[in-house]
């Protein structure tokens, strides 16, 4: 089954004001992490390299990745996903060295004060094609419309609608076996946040919660495999994949991005 349907989801979480203070902080120290990986990405750099320098923000804070040791097949090595080219999530750090034109996906957590803060990036290490560039642009794109559906009263299906309309529209795809998921004390809560849906369908969206939006685009099809480490997902014609996330909590006057410097 898809990793999807495996995460121990918890009930519904809904945050208050001090809950969120945390995961404002916690989502601040993970944007710094992320930042520092950022900074890192060159050629001839290794993804185990990547791994190291958001360790390196984790341990300035004496906070830690919800990522390590994640059970699955076998517990999760490291402390982000790195997802290079064609493999869209849960790529394992390791010794192999980013090159000119490739795309790297990074996904980091960090629990601080007993929560989580999720969010990603894709970038292009030195110059890519306009292929991969349009890529990562349009995942920015169904991020930021995704967000904007964050609001009290709005539907769970509306996020999800808006992520594929704008996909489909470049003429890419979104998977549907790997989404989206609420976020708080724990890593994966319940509801998962597909990236497809129905405008106006689905748990209606309240103050307070709070969820890690993560449009993943795939270039060729919607199809995905795992491979033999049965982490890595990559799409099944390895074409090109982008993953852009977010953790944003509904707030009376609209959503508040928590991962963020």
């Amino acid at each position: 089954p898809p990793r999807s349907t495996l995460f121990p989801y918890t009930t519904l979480f809904r945050s208050s004001a001090a809950e969120i203070a945390i995961m404002r902080e916690a989502g601040r120290i993970n944007a710094e992490a992320l930042e520092a990986a950022k900074a890192a990405i060159a050629p001839g750099v290794s993804t185990l390299e990547l791994n190291e320098a958001v360790e390196a923000v984790h341990r300035k804070y004496g906070v830690y990745s919800p990522f390590k040791n994640y059970p699955g097949p076998y517990p999760f090595p490291a402390s982000i996903c790195a997802s290079v080219n064609e493999e869209l999530v849960h790529g394992i750090p390791d010794k192999r060295k980013l090159k000119e034109g490739d795309i790297v996906s990074i996904d980091c957590g960090t629990v601080y004060q007993g929560f989580v803060g999720d969010s990603a990036f894709t970038v292009g290490v030195g110059e890519i094609t306009p292929l991969a560039q349009k890529l990562i642009e349009v995942t920015k794109q169904a991020l930021d419309a995704a967000i904007a559906q964050m609001v009290p009263g709005n539907h769970l299906g509306d996020i999800g609608a808006a992520v594929e309309a704008l996909v489909l529209k470049h003429g890419f795809h979104v998977t549907h076996l790997y989404t989206g998921h609420g976020v708080g004390r724990e890593m994966h809560e319940s509801p998962m946040v597909p990236n497809y849906g129905q405008p106006g369908q689905g748990i209606l969206l309240r103050e307070g919660m709070t969820l890690a939006i993560e449009p993943m685009v795939l270039v060729g099809t919607r199809y995905t495999r795992e491979l033999k480490n049965q982490w890595t997902v990559i799409s099944r014609d390895r074409s090109l994949t982008a993953h852009q996330e977010h953790t944003v909590a509904i707030r009376a006057n609209g959503p508040e991005i928590l991962t963020q410097l």
